[in-house]
């Protein structure tokens, strides 16, 4: 039986997305990644653990150099997180 006001699969997910209220959290997971696009695999390979809670974005690393880097370039890599995913899904970085 055919029904007469069909939609595309398409239209279906985003009407998903929109009645479960899942937009905010599917934009945190792909700014986590492109983690290794924005930083480069050196920076990757020693990032043990990345999240983001209520818009601050935490980042654990495992080597205080790469650690003393990002400090000095939080700002600037908040803003290139926030410009990759189109909106402020990030309001702050905490390095850990």
């Amino acid at each position: 039986m055919r029904r007469n006001k069909t939609i595309t699969i398409g239209e279906a997910l985003a009407d998903l997305i929109r009645e479960y209220n899942l937009a905010p959290k599917l934009q945190e997971a792909s700014v986590i990644n492109i983690w290794e696009e924005l930083t480069g695999k050196v920076i990757a390979a020693r990032t043990k653990k990345i999240y983001i809670k209520d818009g601050v974005m935490h980042i654990y690393l495992t080597s205080p150099v790469v650690r003393n880097e990002l400090m000095m370039l939080r700002e600037s890599l908040r803003s290139q997180v926030n410009r990759k995913a189109g909106k402020e899904v990030v309001r702050e970085i905490v390095i850990h």
